[in-house]
């Protein structure tokens, strides 16, 4: 991710300095990354990773990621143990899954992306499948 502004003059996101998933996604999805990433810019010296860590954390609040792009969230809130725990945290990041979410919540995701055997996986493993499967479609999308 290059160093450049993410806002434009519009005060819009500038849709080709963001990730493909965000391009695929809704304008507020667009602005809430822009905007977080261009602020962290300036609050920790033009360090272009922890400002993109921050906006993600910005957008995983009220976005999960579904399949290659993202989708505003049912609640807002942490969306594993590694968003509520921050920065410092050793736990692992479940990648824009709304791993907080409910286990039915979750389960309604994985039929909406096809997810075989799903009706047999515990929370967990529906976290885990809805990854591999969100990881799948973004290669997908981004090989065109």
């Amino acid at each position: 991710m290059s160093a450049l502004p993410k806002t434009g003059k519009n005060d819009h996101a500038r849709k080709d300095e963001l990730p493909s998933t965000l391009q695929r996604s809704d304008q507020k999805a667009q602005d809430t990354f822009a905007k977080t990433y261009d602020s962290a810019m300036e609050s920790y010296d033009n360090d272009s990773s922890r400002a993109a860590r921050t906006a993600f954390a910005a957008l995983k609040h009220s976005y999960e990621k579904v399949g290659d792009h993202w989708e505003p969230k049912e609640e807002r809130g942490p969306s594993d143990a590694r968003a509520e725990e921050g920065v410092d945290s050793a736990k692992p990041t479940a990648g824009g899954v709304d791993a907080n979410a409910s286990k039915e919540h979750l389960y309604r995701r994985a039929r909406e992306l096809d997810i075989k055997g799903r009706s047999k996986m515990d929370k967990n493993e529906l976290v885990e499948a809805l990854q591999k499967a969100n990881d799948a479609a973004t290669r997908k999308a981004r090989e065109g």
